[in-house]
Order: C-alpha cells, then sequence, then structure tokens
C-alpha cells in the first residue's frame, strides 16, 4: 500500500494556506508586539534564552519567555526575531515537537551553535545595527560567544536591563512563586548553617587573593549554605535567592515573606554579629553589588552560574573567577551523615520501585496498564515512601 508522505502533527508552511497541527499556537500577536517594542529601543534583533537569571535548566511558568513567545515548550532552545524574520534553533531532541508547536511565523533551525546564531543574524540585520539581548539571562561565556560571533561585523552587541519579552507580555505573565521556603531539619544536613559559612570563610582566608566576598548566584548554592529548601520551580527543590558572604557580613537576597517563621528565627539568631543574616529583597542584588564593588575588594565567584548582568557590575580588577564558587565545591563533598540520608533515600526509592515492578508483573497481562497509567502508579508509590518530596522529574515512561 502507498505509504501517505504527509503528516498531519506537524505543520507545513510551504502549502498554501500554510497547514498547521492543533499543537500548534498562533504567536502573530506576540511576535508583532515584540518588534514594535523593539523599534521603539532602537533593536534590529533580539535574542531570547530558554534560560533564567539563574542558569537553571529548569525553569519556572514566569521565565517560560521563550515557550511564551514561540509557543516552543521544549527544555532547551534560542530565539531570534528581527523586524521581517523569526527563528527557533534546538537539538535534534526536539525537532518533530518544534514542528507540532510552532505556526509559519518562525523558521526551524537545526543546529544550536552560537557561531550558526551568529550567522543567521549577519544575514538578517543591516550593517550599523543594533542586536539586544538581557544581560541577566546568558552566562558569561554565552555573551562572550555571542561578541566573538558579531566582533567586526559593524554590529553592535546592546545589553537592555529592560526585558523585551517581559514587556510584550505584560499582565498575562505569571506571578512569582509565593510558596514557603522552609528549614531543613537538622537530621538532614549533618551541619548547621553557621558551620557552612565558617568553612566558607576560612576558604576566603587561606585563598592567595584574599577575597573579601563571595558571590552566590547558582540557587542550590544558598539552598545549601543555609538549609533551606523551596518549590519555586517544578521538580527542584529551590527557591530564587542571592547571596553575597563577606568576612563579616550575611546578606541574603530573597521574598523575606515566603520565609517561613522557623527559617527566619534560624537565620536571625546570630543577630547582631558575624553570623547575623541580613534579608534584602530579591530584587536589590545589582544595585546591592555595585555599592558594594566600589570599595576596595574582590569578589569570588563560579563563572558557571553567573549571569553576564551580575559579572559586568564588578570592575575587572576586583574580580577572582573560578568555574565554580566555593560553596558549589563544598557542596559536591557530602558529609559521613549526608552520605548515609543518601543511600537511605535510595533504599526507600527503591522499594518503591520493587513494589511497582511486582505490580507490573500482575497488572500488564489484565491489558489494564498503558505508559501514563503505569507512570502515575510509580510517582504514587514513591509520594508513600517516608519523607517523599516528589519525583526528581517527570516520569519518562515508555514501553514495546
Amino acid at each position: 500500500p502507498r505509504v501517505l508522505s504527509t503528516r498531519n502533527d506537524i505543520r507545513d508552511c510551504s502549502a498554501d494556506p500554510p497547514y498547521l497541527p492543533p499543537t500548534a499556537t498562533n504567536t502573530t500577536a506576540r511576535v508583532a508586539l515584540l518588534r514594535g517594542i523593539m523599534q521603539s529601543h532602537g533593536v534590529h534583533a533580539y535574542i531570547v534564552p530558554s534560560t533564567d537569571a539563574h542558569m537553571n535548566e529548569y525553569i519556572s511558568e514566569r521565565d517560560a519567555r521563550l515557550g511564551w513567545l514561540t509557543g516552543f515548550t521544549g527544555s532547551a532552545g534560542t530565539a531570534v526575531v528581527t523586524q521581517d524574520k523569526a527563528a527557533l534553533w534546538t537539538d535534534s531532541r526536539y525537532w518533530t515537537q518544534a514542528e507540532r508547536e510552532l505556526d509559519c511565523n518562525w523558521e526551524l533551525q537545526r543546529t544550536t551553535s552560537i557561531e550558526s546564531i551568529g550567522m543567521w543574524i549577519l544575514k538578517a540585520v543591516p550593517a550599523e545595527g543594533n542586536v539586544s539581548l538581557d544581560p541577566f539571562l546568558f552566562s558569561i561565556d554565552t555573551w562572550n560567544s555571542y561578541s566573538r560571533a558579531l566582533h567586526g561585523s559593524s554590529r553592535t552587541l546592546l545589553p537592555l536591563e529592560t526585558n523585551l519579552v517581559d514587556q510584550a507580555w505584560g499582565d498575562q505573565r505569571p506571578l512569582p512563586s509565593s510558596r514557603e521556603i522552609y528549614s531543613l531539619p537538622a537530621e538532614f544536613t549533618g551541619s548547621s548553617w553557621q558551620e557552612k559559612v565558617a568553612g566558607i570563610r576560612q576558604r576566603m582566608e587561606q585563598h592567595v587573593r584574599r577575597p573579601t566576598a563571595v558571590l552566590l548566584s547558582g540557587l542550590e548554592e544558598t539552598a545549601w549554605l543555609f538549609n533551606l529548601r523551596g518549590e519555586d520551580i517544578p521538580y527542584n527543590p529551590v527557591f530564587y535567592a542571592y547571596t553575597l558572604l563577606t568576612n563579616t557580613t550575611i546578606s541574603l537576597f530573597v521574598e523575606e515573606s515566603r520565609l517561613s517563621a522557623a527559617a527566619r528565627e534560624s537565620l536571625r539568631s546570630g543577630c547582631p554579629g558575624p553570623l547575623c543574616v541580613e534579608l534584602q529583597a530579591y530584587g536589590q542584588v545589582s544595585a546591592h553589588l555595585r555599592y558594594y564593588a566600589q570599595g576596595n575588594v574582590t569578589v569570588w565567584l563560579g563563572t558557571e552560574y553567573t549571569t553576564y548582568g551580575l559579572y559586568g557590575i564588578i570592575p575587572q580588577e576586583k574580580l577572582l573567577e573560578e568555574n565554580y564558587s566555593p560553596v558549589m565545591i563544598a557542596k559536591a563533598v557530602k558529609n559521613a551523615h549526608e552520605q548515609e540520608m543518601l543511600r537511605a533515600a535510595h533504599v526507600r526509592d527503591a522499594v518503591a520501585v520493587v513494589q511497582y515492578l511486582l505490580w507490573l508483573e500482575k497488572t500488564v497481562p489484565q491489558g489494564q496498564v498503558d505508559e501514563f497509567s503505569g507512570a502515575q502508579h510509580m510517582d504514587a508509590l514513591r509520594w508513600a515512601q517516608q519523607h517523599s518530596r516528589g519525583p526528581s522529574f517527570q516520569s519518562i515512561s515508555a514501553s514495546g
């Protein structure tokens, strides 16, 4: 029999009129809105990443700018919009998904290299044009790669602190999380946050450059340091925060109203003094850092999790850059108690998996289980285990 070559679950932009599957999002109004805002800022091309301000792989709904603008919901991608073109770059995991979710405003580019994005921009943007992005959504490395790609091309890479997608999104943009930030009980941590802070300060003193402060941008860094947890991002027990730790002060930039009473009490227990955590508004980190960097200081940071926006605030001669901050390095080495807790967690999880396999053996022959209901049952068995806070990612379920 002749195989039908037309698939009705992916778009066909060459048809007249173009064919879009029901899974595609109509982005005409969104793209037009963004182009109007770009014009008012004198921007010829705008780059939109899939990350957030903390370089997270998984992000909150509020940070899903790429998804809102393009309709594409994969976890990795980059979009570029000019006045007459729009393109999305993503890797091979997501090509079919992109063809289902994008409408015909978008060209799908089947590469992910910044060189290829740069080449496309050079063709699409006239000489003397401005190429803009939000510097608080790009890592230092990624910014430098774009800078190299456009170097000597007579196009200007222009950082804009106002996020143009957020402006277009307006009051439709999801609100920040209001869920509680709670203290992790001492039985799980093996060391108090005060001990951890003392350990990091010791590393600062022992470093040949004698840094005066450590800046933490990675969400798990702050969560680990203060033994706090949250639920701002699905499947990740973190919350939005920055930390600036000096030899004598601790500044935690977080939405204070969300801290549980116990968490707030724990952080304030050392006040006044060098173990007093000063709580500041999450949005104040740039202003505070700018002020701090005016002094005779050296700021130690990990380049993997720090955005170009924050990095650019600190004068070059006052920076101590390493791939990972001393907190990320300390966090990677588990103490004896943490190791014990990890093993216990794996035993509890193994019990759930064994229960699941037994259930499958009985249920599959009856024809009563499919991939979705199987995944749901797996989650339920895990939730039933003591101390469960849910899975670490959505079940990836397949059979046959």
